[in-house]
């Protein structure tokens, strides 16, 4: 038997007896939220950060649930702290039996797995699950202050990177009733700590919908904004205030609310119309959070939207002969918007993204199912309008060319279906291949001298390509077939697009959008998203799509060279290296675009999974990312307008020329 050089058993012996009780580690408290927090929120890039601020939300949103709650306030403040309050029952601050030193809150706020949301007592549904939100915002922030108002005294006790700064005060008498959390987030953990006032409102908004009871507030100290968010008529609201009465098919909403309790609770509302559009929407929630990813009520209310309008098209004869209802046909155009609440839902993961009950999928078909036979039958002329529309998106679909996408990359065949610039990998494992999608000849000729053979595909794009956004409906396909661009893209990817798309095609388990860090890269950046999200968006849902983040400058010292995304990153090197080195000759360089770098800098900065720095593209709120796709990249030019005067101030210093 023979061994490598650095594996011969005296070497393994000699490792294994370095390895003794010393090396392990026990962590204290919180301090393990605060060395693995992507374990918990995701990470700790500007999504990972506002969870926490859903976290606060959720919390609240849990005691108006349960009936003890009608109004949250939220203060964005200008120290960047952020606070959630709510007018319920407030934390305890009784002591715990089991900690008789330590109150209840004090407790809740240090320890992971600590909350009153394990069984039905305190609340029937919850929207927080494993006790971890409170204890993980408090352990990720540089300090927290936790004001509780309750049997008949204000309380207050301040926290320090997860830790007691001070022991629980008892102050001035009073008869109110709540709770009050204010964090500033740690800079030590997120690399940016600033939160985004858009995206705070857009959550706020969204609570306020699923809940018409409840009274949300939000204030901006810095800019002196107020903001009050109740909608009596919940998710109806929210329908009518997203899709127009002109857009819609038939005017009526099919909107309804249900509530049983068997063996496992369970309370839904929904609300949904069609549009004329291909595109389908759902927005689902559990207990208040968005399920971004869906999951098994998702599942439950296709299955009843499907069968319903099947059997309805049967029972009044209107079936043309040979056309048959598909999925497609009854889900294009629909805006959905589901909420559910149950006693007991599991997740896939700590962020909640995705439901998996088993049971409920069938449960909420058969609620749903009942409830639209009804809707139908009492509203014929609308129903029979609906209906019509959907078989004419049935023939439109008999009648269109279909899409036909290689699958492998092994056949000689399959080869020659592909598009002629792809230049294509050698491993046929999709899981493990990537596709760089690079903008012009000269990127893709200094991408395939930089990529890995063996996994990395390369497919240069000419030019921009289509904006998806600002084609109309009804010529959109046509565009589509006409698009060089697009169709080369397409067949590449191998899924099909809209209706035909087929995630088990998928050729490469990345794709990744790799375009010059400037003003025209961002563009075609955009481009591209904007029709991921419209015509592909399962990429996005299952994690498939990224961003390259090439750099933009070079810093060189000597023989030593530093690349940084943008001018914040130049200038923080810089100054690194004036610490160290005060009399240091710098030398910057700026890259113009990707062709401009030598092949080995684009591969070590770019594209090597050791050394590249890769954004996944992902969707938190679908409701504020479909509103932004529309004013940024839609037909109405008035509203980028708007936008390009709002933002405009914050661009003065960085032009891009």
């Amino acid at each position: 038997m023979t061994f490598p050089k650095d594996a011969s058993p005296t070497a393994t012996s000699k490792a294994d007896s370095l390895y003794n009780a010393s090396h392990i580690e026990v962590l204290e408290g919180l301090e393990g939220v605060r060395r693995r927090p992507g374990m918990y929120i995701g990470g700790t890039d500007e999504r990972a950060l506002h969870h926490l601020v859903a976290e606060l939300l959720d919390n609240a949103m849990d005691e108006v649930v349960a009936g003890h709650a009608d109004r949250i306030n939220l203060v964005i403040a200008a120290d960047g702290s952020l606070s959630v309050g709510d007018n319920g029952r407030g934390v305890p601050v009784d002591p715990l039996a089991r900690y008789p030193d330590r109150s209840a809150l004090e407790v809740i706020f240090t320890t992971l797995h600590a909350g009153g949301k394990f069984h039905d007592r305190a609340y029937a549904t919850a929207g927080g699950l494993n006790g971890v939100g409170a204890s993980v915002v408090n352990a990720l922030s540089l300090w927290t202050e936790v004001v509780v108002e309750r049997d008949g005294y204000q309380w207050r006790q301040c926290f320090s990177k997860g830790k007691p700064a001070t022991p629980l005060e008892q102050l001035e008498k009073c008869r109110r009733h709540g709770t009050r959390v204010t964090f500033l987030p740690d800079p030590d953990i997120f690399p940016d700590t600033t939160f985004q006032v858009e995206r705070v409102v857009e959550m706020c908004r969204a609570k306020a919908y699923l809940n018409r009871g409840v009274v949300i507030r939000v204030k901006v100290e810095q800019s002196g904004e107020e903001l009050a968010f109740h909608f009596p008529n919940g998710l109806e609201d929210f329908v009518r205030n997203t899709v127009a009465s002109s857009d819609r098919v038939v005017p009526a909403l099919f909107a309804g609310n249900m509530e049983e309790s068997t063996e496992e609770y369970l309370r839904m509302e929904w609300a949904m119309t069609w549009s004329s559009g291909e595109e389908c929407r759902i927005l689902s929630y559990c207990n208040t959070i968005p399920t971004t990813q869906g999951g098994v009520h998702e599942t439950g209310l296709r299955s009843a939207l499907v069968r319903a309008m099947r059997e309805y098209a049967e029972a009044k004869h209107l079936l043309p002969k040979g056309v048959a209802l598909a999925i497609e046909d009854v889900l294009d155009g629909l805006f959905a918007v589901l909420s559910l609440f149950l006693g007991n839902p599991q997740f896939f993961g700590q962020t909640k993204e995705k439901l998996s009950n088993v049971g409920v999928a069938r449960r909420v078909e058969n609620i749903l199912k009942d409830h639209l036979d009804h809707w139908l039958h009492g509203h014929p002329e609308q129903a029979t309008a609906l209906l019509m529309s959907m078989l004419e998106r049935a023939q439109q679909r008999l009648n269109r060319k279909k899409l036909i996408a290689p699958v492998g990359r092994k056949t000689a065949t399959s080869r020659l279906t592909l598009p002629g610039k792809l230049t294509d990998c050698i491993n046929s494992d999709a899981k493990s291949a990537e596709l760089f999608i690079v903008e012009g000849d000269s990127a893709g000729g200094s991408a395939k001298q930089a990529r890995n053979r063996h996994n990395q595909a390369i497919l240069p794009l000419r030019g921009k390509i289509l904006n998806v956004e600002q084609a109309s409906h009804g010529n959109q396909m046509e565009k589509f077939e006409k698009n060089t661009e697009i169709q080369n893209l397409v067949t590449a990817i191998g899924t099909g697009y809209g209706s035909q798309f087929d995630l088990s095609k998928l050729r490469y388990g990345r794709v990744i959008i790799m375009t010059d860090a400037d003003v025209d890269g961002a563009h075609i950046a955009s481009l591209l998203l904007t029709f991921f999200y419209r015509f592909m968006p399962e990429l996005i849902h299952n994690q498939h799509l990224f961003l390259a983040q090439p750099p933009l400058f070079r810093v060189t010292v000597g023989s030593d060279s530093a690349y940084a995304l943008d001018e914040a990153e130049k200038e923080r090197m810089i100054e690194k290296i004036r610490q160290k080195k005060a009399h240091a000759k710098i030398e910057i360089s700026r890259f113009k675009g990707l062709g401009e770098m030598d092949p080995h800098q684009l591969r070590d900065t770019t594209m090597h999974p050791a050394s590249r720095r890769l954004l996944r593209v992902c969707v938190d709120d679908a409701q504020q990312t479909d509103d932004s796709f529309d004013r940024l990249m839609g037909k109405h030019s008035a509203q980028r307008y708007a936008f390009i005067q709002e933002k405009a101030p914050f661009a003065q210093n960085h032009l891009d020329i």
